[in-house]
């Protein structure tokens, strides 16, 4: 790499460094703390991508943010799961959990595919819908082959869903006054994203928060066996349509794997836990960043507006589901 060609790659990596920043700035502002970095730092990058372009002379650094830096930050959200507790204490919510990510991959599939909107859109929101987000969207868009714009429109789209409906649950709560154990439980698993259900959760107390991340992490620990069964399938037509392509194994996901497996076992102390927390909160807006740039208002309104019907209604039907299963529960 020449002089010139590493000085705008390290400047790109800052660029996305910078807006990263100041998202995180703004999420700390009273009203934008409800919507959140994440949805903040792509709202950001698809409007400096509509009004000033893309910057093209930092490529190379952007597209490092958004391949290397969202994979390391894939890896470093397996510190977020501890596979025993989710096993033991949230048996019951891990069957809910698995039903959540069937009904909302098969729902959104099957709705978007019925109005004619974007397959490849509806497959990656089934999936950001049903087990967590982002992340859940950057980790499967790699084995799915996926265009960068297409998981960045799918990160948008559940980002703003989500944060909609973290706060339309507090305002239901208000009013019904829900019990902490059956609101953290429906939060837990219906929510979109970990930083939706902590939004919503948080609202109700201690307790609730408590059972919504057990609920929320067990759909995160999905992430595994669905990536696999997504290979599987990918190998599958492969082989079927007679074709030499070859599947790569998205390695990231076992070093997701080894992360959680060494939180689970492995004694961390907090101090390290909050910067490795912080790092990797760091690495996805970034990550976000380098997505957002890739979308276009005019790739909305193309593609993107049947795909969110599917979403939000779906969305719509499983907050109905989940709280009537859990209410009979708790």
């Amino acid at each position: 790499m020449t002089a010139s060609k590493n000085k705008y790659f390290i400047l790109g990596i800052v660029f996305t460094l910078i807006i990263a920043i100041i998202s995180l700035t703004l999420s700390k502002v009273p009203i934008l703390d409800k919507v959140g970095a994440l949805t903040i730092a792509i709202l950001i990058a698809i409007l400096y991508r509509h009004f000033k372009g893309y910057p093209e002379n930092y490529r190379n650094g952007i597209e490092f943010s958004s391949k290397r830096l969202l994979k390391l930050a894939i890896v470093l959200y397996g510190l977020k799961l501890n596979i025993n507790e989710i096993i033991t204490k949230g048996g019951t919510l891990l069957l809910v959990d698995i039903g959540v990510v069937i009904f909302s991959i098969a729902g959104i599939y099957f709705l978007n595919k019925w109005i004619k909107g974007d397959l490849n859109l509806g497959i990656l929101l089934g999936i950001g819908t049903g087990i967590c987000g982002a992340a859940a969207i950057a980790a499967t868009s790699s084995i799915l082959k996926s265009r960068e714009k297409d998981a960045a429109i799918s990160i948008g789209i559940i980002a703003l869903i989500g944060t909609i409906f973290s706060l339309s649950y507090t305002v239901f709560d208000s009013f019904l006054h829900l019990s902490p154990q059956l609101y953290g439980a429906w939060t837990g698993t219906s929510l979109h994203e970990i930083a939706h259900v902590v939004l919503a959760a948080d609202f109700s107390g201690d307790q609730a928060l408590s059972i919504a991340l057990l609920g929320k992490l067990g759909r995160v620990f999905l992430l595994i066996p669905v990536s696999i069964i997504l290979i599987i399938i990918m190998k599958f037509r492969s082989k079927n349509k007679y074709e030499s392509q070859k599947i790569d194994i998205p390695y990231f996901l076992i070093g997701f794997v080894i992360m959680a497996v060494i939180h689970t076992y492995i004694n961390i102390p907090q101090t390290i836990m909050n910067v490795l927390d912080f790092i990797t909160n760091l690495f996805m807006m970034m990550a976000m960043v380098a997505l957002g740039l890739n979308v276009s208002f005019k790739d909305l309104k193309n593609r993107a507006f049947k795909p969110l019907i599917a979403v939000i209604v779906i969305s719509l039907c499983l907050s109905a589901l989940t709280f009537l299963l859990l209410n009979s529960i708790y």
